[in-house]
């Protein structure tokens, strides 16, 4: 039987596996940290509010975890400001070389203890796990992905164990993982009969090899993640997430040419990130740490990839 998730592993993360060689998300697919400034503007709003609920303490930590070439733990560092920003500490974390983004410290595991927020964008979706064809019995797939004879199915047992040993990291905030995903009824429902194994390259998507030439993903079951992780625990879209965040891109009836240019591309950003069967089916998975959920983000609709 092939093992197919030590396969993934080493034509990701080997010695000359995609990622571990430096290939960063940037060169291969388009992601929210590369559409604009906007999501790290949104998670800083997410981050104040940590801090509030902390009491501001002398330290607050900003952990970007599978964080690629630092898009996103540079904008969160170079926006923050005032007192946030002079006692934030930014960290990214990623199996690949280190990169000289200014004011984030880098390295290659999980800090032992973090004190503020933990995010995982689009990390999950790249963590290893078994792909198979049904009939197959397996605990993890009569919980949450019951396989018929020819159906394919990604075991996510691995991903589950990822989440869980990341936001055990957290002492006191939050961990959020931003990932494109999917729910149990509709795995159920046969939604995912054929999986959703996959592979890009060079802005494409292409038949998945496991010879280090590709990123090879799957959509992450983030309701068994949710599980796994355990503790209070909400999950809804990147677009209600976003609107709760102060993110409408709403273009100003008036102004000069310039100013509402300059808001009518803001718009444009704000609009791909929420967009419905884009960007803003993305789930949500926010754990509050000694933090309530309710005062980091309000009651919002459910998540429905």
């Amino acid at each position: 039987m092939v093992d197919s998730e030590a396969l993934w592993r080493e034509a990701l993360y080997g010695p000359s596996g995609f990622f571990a060689r430096g290939e960063v998300p940037a060169d291969h697919f388009r992601t929210a940290p590369l559409v604009g400034p906007e999501l790290a503007e949104a998670l800083l709003v997410l981050l104040d509010r940590v801090d509030l609920a902390l009491g501001r303490p002398a330290r607050l930590d900003f952990v970007d975890v599978g964080a690629g070439g630092g898009e996103l733990a540079g904008a969160v560092r170079s926006l923050a400001s005032g007192s946030l920003g002079a006692r934030l500490v930014v960290t990214a974390v990623d199996v690949g070389p280190a990169r000289s983004v200014p004011g984030v410290r880098w390295r290659s595991d999980l800090p032992s203890s973090v004190h503020g927020l933990l995010v995982g964008h689009e990390w999950l979706d790249a963590v290893p796990c078994p792909v198979v064809t049904g009939p197959c019995a397996h605990p993890w797939l009569d919980r949450w992905w019951p396989v018929r004879e020819g159906e394919r199915a990604e075991i996510g047992e691995p991903r589950d164990s990822a989440w869980a040993g990341a936001v055990s990291r957290v002492a006191r905030g939050a961990a959020l993982a931003v990932d494109y995903g999917h729910l149990r009824d509709d795995r159920v429902a046969g939604r995912y009969a054929r999986g959703t194994f996959a592979a890009y390259r060079g802005g494409r998507r292409v038949e998945p090899v496991f010879d280090g030439t590709c990123d090879l993903t799957a959509h992450v079951a983030l309701d068994a993640c949710a599980e796994a992780a355990g503790g209070e625990w909400v999950l809804v879209s990147q677009r209600d997430a976003l609107a709760a965040l102060g993110l409408s891109g709403e273009v100003p009836r008036t102004g000069d040419g310039s100013a509402w240019l300059a808001a009518a591309e803001r718009a444009s950003r704000v609009a791909e990130l929420r967009a419905e069967g884009g960007l803003g089916s993305f789930g949500w998975l926010l754990h509050g740490v000694g933090v309530p959920v309710p005062a980091l983000l309000p009651p919002l609709p459910p998540w429905r990839p």
